[in-house]
């Protein structure tokens, strides 16, 4: 966060000071993210303050896909934001200070590299010490936070290529275009991110495989039968499954929760019946 925003600050100054369309989207591109790291800090600390706090029912983990929906509603906001803008200097151009807003994009590049890093690194290490049933795959907080900082970098990258362009090819244009392609780019990204977290938050079945799975298993016991069977995401890759069945020699539901043991579900209820 700390990099993010001196970095953000500077570029921002720099970009206005120098006219350059690309280094301004990639200031005002950083600021939406200081609030996105800190929105994901947030979210890990409510997450573990909380989790065993008996208001939340399932657990916290649906607090840091509640945080990564609205990272993805942030990006879309500065993607929009940012193809206005740049359509608008497409058309009116301004004289661009090269020389002064190259330096501050390559600075910015470098900072967003090493923000992923971290970002990536920190994780892995957290992955581990901390919370043994969180995935990367699941962490829809983490994924946004690194997705922010992955957008930042590319916008760098984009702002670079466009001024140098600018400089030596007098292609002042490609300031403008750099912003659109940019502002595409992360639009689809945010996009992706809103679809995942919202099936999250509202209790998609993420895991059809796993739910085909868990029915097979019961059905192969003698005599089974699955009536219904409900399975969804608790969040941070933990899941959830209601099953009811029905045998013509019942047994106790203990039985059968340790024949879906292998499944790691984090919540299990389980309804026997006798066959009619």
């Amino acid at each position: 966060m700390v990099l993010t925003a001196l970095t953000m600050v500077v570029e921002i100054v720099v970009g206005y000071a120098t006219n350059s369309m690309a280094l301004l989207a990639d200031g005002w591109h950083m600021a939406t993210h200081v609030g996105a790291l800190g929105l994901a800090s947030a979210a890990y600390w409510v997450s573990r303050r909380y989790s065993q706090h008996r208001a939340f029912v399932f657990g916290t983990g649906k607090v840091r896909a509640l945080a990564g929906y609205t990272s993805a509603i942030l990006l879309a906001i500065v993607a929009l934001a940012m193809m206005v803008e740049s359509v608008t200097r497409l058309f009116r151009p301004g004289v661009i200070d090269f020389a002064g807003s190259l330096p501050v994009a390559i600075i910015g590049l470098v900072v967003n590299l090493a923000s992923v890093w971290l970002l990536h690194d920190g994780h892995d290490h957290d992955h581990h010490d901390h919370d043994q049933h969180d995935h990367h795959d699941h962490d829809h907080n983490h994924h946004a936070a690194l997705l922010h900082v992955i957008a930042d970098a590319l916008t760098s990258g984009i702002a670079i290529v466009a001024l140098v362009a600018g400089k030596n090819l007098g292609w002042n244009w490609l300031d403008a275009v750099s912003g659109i392609v940019g502002s595409v780019v992360i639009l689809k990204w945010g996009a992706g991110l809103l679809r995942a977290t919202s099936f999250e938050l509202l209790d998609v079945c993420s895991s059809p495989k796993v739910e085909a799975e868990i029915r097979e298993t019961l059905e192969a016991l003698d005599g089974v039968r699955v009536s219904d069977l409900r399975v969804w995401s608790l969040g941070c890759g933990a899941m959830s499954c209601v099953v009811t069945l029905s045998s013509a020699n019942p047994r106790e539901s203990q039985f059968y929760r340790e024949e879906l043991s292998r499944f790691s579900l984090a919540h299990l209820t389980v309804e026997v019946r006798g066959s009619l």
